[in-house]
């Protein structure tokens, strides 16, 4: 039976979300742990890969159970009773066999959590602490990214894909109590593309972020911290 998981997470002590060969110290690291003590030898395919410090609240992933295991209730259970805090298992269904977490899904949400003023222990590993925000020009410029455009200036290097061309549906900020969050929805996304777009947002002006855009010039950008970073949803 194939089953799709939602996950919730706060990645701030994991080396991201994606097994390593060197660490068990990952979201999906730690998940195969406890499904193989539960006699759960299923890969575990997740929609995308989240960054070391980067949180989820809505991560999908899916994985063949065994016959012994029909009940979803109790495995949902038993999983979030035997996984780290840190990590929780919000739904499991069953899905057909040809559903794919990663290929099948149609949009991807993230969302960038910024407050303005000094950090604080309590709130450092959940949001981007800035001393000063100049909200108006991020609320107009975040609207430029809306469209198909070529990213190749807004992923990390070393990525391994076979086109940086994406499309952003939404694009749009707002503040609440506080905060500034900052949302986009796309149909994929490059690798540490949403924290070069914030870093944009915070440091380039309206002529440079274009530039960008467009592939003319190539301005010089350091992507924002991951803590404020949350994949929020996966539509299929």
């Amino acid at each position: 039976m194939r089953c799709a998981l939602t996950i919730a997470y706060d990645g701030t002590h994991f080396l991201g979300s994606q097994t390593q060969k060197s660490s068990s110290n990952t979201i999906l690291g730690n998940l195969e742990h406890v499904l193989h003590k539960l006699h759960i030898d299923s890969k575990i395919i997740a929609s995308g890969r989240t960054d070391r410090g980067v949180h989820a609240t809505g991560q999908v992933c899916h994985i063949n159970l065994p016959e012994f295991w029909n009940d979803l209730t109790k495995l949902k259970k038993v999983l979030n009773e035997m996984l780290p805090n840190s990590i929780l298992i919000k739904h499991i269904k069953e899905v057909d066999d040809e559903f794919h977490a990663r290929y099948s899904a149609k949009k991807r949400v993230y969302r960038y959590l910024i407050k303005q003023g000094e950090s604080n222990p309590f709130e450092d590993n959940y949001f981007t602490f800035i001393d000063s925000v100049d909200f108006k020009r991020i609320e107009k410029n975040i609207k430029l990214f809306r469209g198909e455009f070529d990213f190749k200036y807004f992923m990390k290097t070393g990525s391994d894909i076979n086109s940086t061309c994406r499309t952003i549906y939404k694009a749009f900020t707002y503040e609440h109590k506080g905060y500034i969050v900052l949302n986009f929805e796309g149909n994929g996304f490059l690798r540490s593309q949403i924290r070069l777009i914030v870093g944009a947002l915070l440091t380039l002006d309206t002529s440079e972020i274009i530039e960008k855009l467009q592939c003319k010039e190539n301005h010089k950008l350091k992507p924002a911290k991951c803590n404020g970073l949350y994949l929020a949803k996966i539509k299929y």
